[in-house]
């Protein structure tokens, strides 16, 4: 047992047990988007970043351990007044990141508070340079504004504020009936336009309707007309080959003596009741009393066809 400490308090193993503390001391493994701030006798030294670096043991120390990752903090609730003298309560998200450890370290005592009061103190800013409507209508210019100038102003602090999101925007209950109240009358506004639209529409179709049916039956006229009129002429001409055939054949009759004497015998006929029309429609007497009689008739005619063959002769 003795000789057991006699070995353990021997000078290699203080120096074993010095070499061990130095090197553990020296050396530091900084994690990926992490960075260290090392500082000499509680003066910046250096910033280690991701990877194995070493520093001088019991005179460096890591002053700030800083995260180069995005990082997103809540904005807490507030009251702005808009443009129009409107009260509202609005929070949202800022999400930032680290770009310079040193001024985030050293440019201010706490960058995360710092940039959200920084975020509140903007977005009340840009709320009063808006009317009401327009918060709700521009809300992604709003975040863009907001982001611009905070940016601006927090440069010094070795950050970067990638994005702002409201959240909420909540006007007084007063302001959110008379929004209610008028969205009901755009809806109602609206179902009558829609309304008085279909109304419009469906009496143009009815029109358009009316209208083809008006030219469909004056084409439906036009067409009858026409082939009413084809088929009286195809009729006047059948009728007038039919007349033309048979003064044809008349004609052809004509040049013999039996022809003649047909033709002589029409002749008659025709004049007889020529002659019994004119007995029958007026009072002059141009026969003798018994000229209507048949008998006296057909003498009549075989008379004026004996004369008609003799001056023939």
């Amino acid at each position: 047992m003795e000789m057991l400490l006699e070995h353990l308090i021997s000078p290699q193993v203080f120096l074993l047990i010095l070499v061990i503390v130095v090197l553990k001391v020296s050396i530091k493994f900084v994690p990926q988007n992490r960075a260290y701030l090392i500082e000499r006798f509680g003066k910046y030294q250096s910033t280690k970043e991701a990877g194995l670096n070493f520093i001088i043991p019991f005179i460096d120390r890591v002053a700030a351990d800083r995260s180069l990752k995005e990082q997103a903090v809540d904005v807490p609730e507030q009251s702005a007044i808009t443009k129009d003298n409107i009260s509202l309560h609005v929070d949202g998200v800022l999400y930032f990141r680290v770009l310079d450890p040193y001024k985030a370290t050293y440019g201010v005592d706490d960058y995360v508070f710092a940039v959200t009061q920084l975020a509140q103190t903007t977005m009340r800013s840009e709320l009063g340079k808006m009317e009401l409507d327009k918060t709700f209508e521009e809300r992604d210019m709003l975040n863009t504004n907001i982001v611009t100038s905070i940016n601006d102003a927090s440069g010094p602090w070795g950050i970067q504020v990638l994005r702002y999101e409201i959240k909420d925007i909540v006007p007084p209950n007063s302001v959110m009936e008379a929004m209610e109240a008028q969205m009901k009358a755009e809806r109602v506004k609206r179902a009558q336009i829609l309304e008085s639209e279909g109304d419009r529409q469906a009496a143009i179709n009815r029109a358009e309707g009316q209208k083809a049916s008006v030219v469909l039956a004056a084409e439906a006229d036009k067409q009858e007309q026409v082939l009413r009129a084809e088929g009286e002429a195809k009729a006047i001409i059948a009728v007038a080959e039919a007349q033309a055939e048979a003064l044809r054949k008349v004609g052809e009759a004509a040049d013999t003596s039996e022809g003649q004497k047909a033709i002589q015998l029409d002749l008659a006929t025709k004049a007889i009741e020529a002659k019994q029309a004119i007995a029958k429609e007026s009072s002059v007497v141009l026969l003798p009393d018994n000229s209507t009689d048949a008998s006296s008739l057909v003498a009549q005619a075989m008379t004026i066809i004996n004369r008609m063959n003799k001056q023939a002769e």
